[in-house]
């Protein structure tokens, strides 16, 4: 096919902000613009898209030359129309211009531009541009779906006979009825005779300027345009409305606490499974610092606490949820691997408080973080340990170290240390170079995901204590981890998982 292209571009239901932004730039783009009015010469597709018209661009008015009342062979006469505007579009197409055809609602939905697709579409390469209808339109406009679950809407045009009318209108869960103007009067019968008068509602020129909604046994037939739509909404809506408005939204509604692991950084760490009882909590309670990772919302409360007070955390949302509230306690990483999970449980398992759901989500950890910034280093046994002595003694801690160097695990080094604990990283160490190679991989992640990232890879006799703190996290090779350097970038680590014999 040679020659211009020809667009049907919907332009909505009236309101020019409801024009897509496709159909705009090809109404701004086109060399002609083709539109269809009735004898006045106004045409209200070419008033929605006004805005979006240059001066200079070619304009063809194709010029409805009767209404139905004024013919008695309305059907002929109207065909040859359409036969002479088709020949003067396909002349612009013949010499290479694209052709936009301007259609109010969506062009093949009862619109006028289908006429010129029929005729034309063979023979020019064609694009079809969907808008609104004005079915969607004035569904909007009332504020009431049309169909919900398995209801069936109908749609008719009010010139149908007035038994067929009332028969489908009687039969149908939903419907819209178009075309009203000097029909109306039949569509209000009909909708009496099949017993759906006082579920009907009248909507005129729906998300512009003159719009009109009213029930449409109140609405006097003298007054009503063409473009306006007679609506049956969703009964299914309505009647699950009705006992919703009944009923406050959070009757019967019971408190649980939901213990949710943020993982170790930001949003993208984050799974699907905490984001929804993120988003479903009235109540957020957590570490300060973690809790403002989660985005703020104004309809959930926010209880941020010190650290060192997780078991007055974990009471205090227990508490909520007693009184009914959907409570999120929110951990960094996994909030069972030393977060707040425990403590939440051990409280929790209180006398009174033994009848309230507790959950646990999971989450990303950190040693799992850190691990894949360098590769697979936790790619066989390992175990996870934490160096922090606010809850358990030293000497447990370090026969625990003892234990697992003496069994060639990988060590995942949580708490390594803090401004107030800054001998334990060398204490630690010492211990493992009694069991460990000088040139053990250890890998030191610290603030992985954040905007202070740093991932080093050193040898265990080069570890550094005083480059450690509590955002920071050890991963400290076996004996089988392996340290691959290459040009130009980070060295992989990683434990081959066959261990020799």
């Amino acid at each position: 096919m040679n020659g211009g292209r020809l667009y049907g571009v919907g332009l909505g239901p009236g309101d020019p902000e409801l024009v897509t932004v496709k159909a705009a730039r090809l109404v701004a783009a086109a060399p002609v613009v083709a539109y269809h009015s009735a004898r006045h010469g106004r045409s209200i597709a070419r008033s929605i898209a006004a805005p979006y018209l240059r001066p200079e661009q070619i304009e063809e008015a194709l010029v409805y030359p009767v209404t139905t009342e004024d013919s008695a062979d309305y059907r002929g006469v109207i065909e040859e129309h359409y036969d002479a505007w088709a020949a003067r579009l396909a002349a612009h197409l013949d010499a290479g211009r694209d052709v936009v055809v301007l259609c109010e609602g969506d062009p093949l939905f009862y619109g006028s531009y289908m006429h010129m697709h029929k005729r034309l579409s063979t023979r020019y390469r064609t694009e079809v541009v969907p808008g609104v209808t004005s079915v969607a339109g004035a569904s909007a406009v009332l504020g009431r779906p049309l169909v919900e679950r398995d209801e069936i809407l109908t749609v008719l045009p009010g010139t149908l006979d007035a038994d067929v009318l009332a028969e489908r209108l009687a039969t149908t869960d939903s419907a819209a009825v178009m075309k009203l103007g000097r029909t109306f009067g039949k569509v209000r019968d009909a909708l009496e005779r099949a017993g759906r008068l006082d579920e009907a509602w009248y909507v005129e020129r729906a998300t512009t300027a003159g719009e009109r909604v009213a029930p449409l046994s109140d609405v006097d037939p003298a007054t009503v345009p063409y473009f306006s739509i007679a609506l049956l909404p969703s009964r299914v809506h309505d009647e699950t409305a009705a006992r919703l408005a009944e009923t406050p939204p959070d009757a019967g509604h019971e408190g649980e606490v939901v213990v949710v692991g943020l993982g170790p950084a930001g949003r993208d760490w984050l799974t699907p499974e905490a984001q929804a009882a993120l988003a479903a909590a009235d109540d957020l309670v957590g570490y300060g610092p973690y809790l403002a990772r989660v985005p703020h919302n104004p309809r959930q409360r926010r209880h941020a606490s010190d650290n060192r007070v997780e078991a007055e955390r974990a009471e205090f949302a227990l508490s909520l949820a007693r009184d009914g509230r959907r409570v999120a306690v929110v951990s960094s990483g996994d909030p069972g691997v030393f977060a707040m999970a425990a403590a939440v449980l051990e409280v929790a398992a209180e006398p009174q408080w033994k009848d309230l759901p507790v959950r646990v989500l999971p989450g990303l950890t950190a040693a799992q973080a850190v691990a894949s910034r360098v590769g697979a280093p936790l790619g066989h046994d390992f175990c996870v340990l934490s160096l922090s002595d606010r809850l358990k003694p030293w000497d447990v801690i370090t026969a625990r170290l003892e234990a697992a160097a003496r069994a060639d695990l990988v060590i995942a080094v949580y708490n390594p240390g803090s401004k107030s604990r800054t001998w334990q990283v060398e204490a630690a160490k010492a211990v493992l170079l009694r069991h460990r190679a000088a040139d053990t991989p250890v890998v030191v992640g610290r603030d992985v995901g954040g905007p202070q990232e740093s991932v080093r890879v050193v040898r265990l006799a080069d570890l550094e204590p005083s480059e450690v703190d509590m955002r920071t996290l050890l991963i400290v090779g076996s004996s089988q981890t392996r340290r691959l350097d290459r040009d130009g970038s980070a060295p992989v680590v990683w434990t081959p998982r066959r261990y020799p014999a």
